[in-house]
């Protein structure tokens, strides 16, 4: 199961995070989103666990608890819209 998790503390790294949910079973990956700019965390990430039973307990668990000072946000992730999204909002659709 791919989790979302928001409202990271900036300087929560990515061991700290796989480290919390770890303690609910095996993590397959662990990623933050940094900004491409600044080199940042954007304050959210996720992180895959093969176990949906184990992925489900982690959620229940640590969703609005605290972590590296900051109270987080932990839910399935929602799946990535289709490549027919256009980013800016347009059709792609000329006619």
């Amino acid at each position: 199961m791919n989790i979302f998790v928001a409202k990271l503390n900036f300087d929560t790294s990515e061991s700290k995070l796989r480290d919390a949910f770890e303690e609910f079973g095996a993590v397959d990956s662990v990623k933050i989103i940094m900004d491409k700019f600044t080199g940042r965390s954007k304050g959210f990430g996720f992180v895959e666990m093969p176990d949906d039973t184990e992925a489900q307990a982690a959620i229940q668990s640590l969703n609005d608890q605290e972590l590296d000072g900051r109270t987080i946000v932990a839910k399935k992730a929602e799946p990535r819209k289709s490549s027919y999204d256009n980013p800016r909002g347009r059709s792609n659709n000329r006619y």
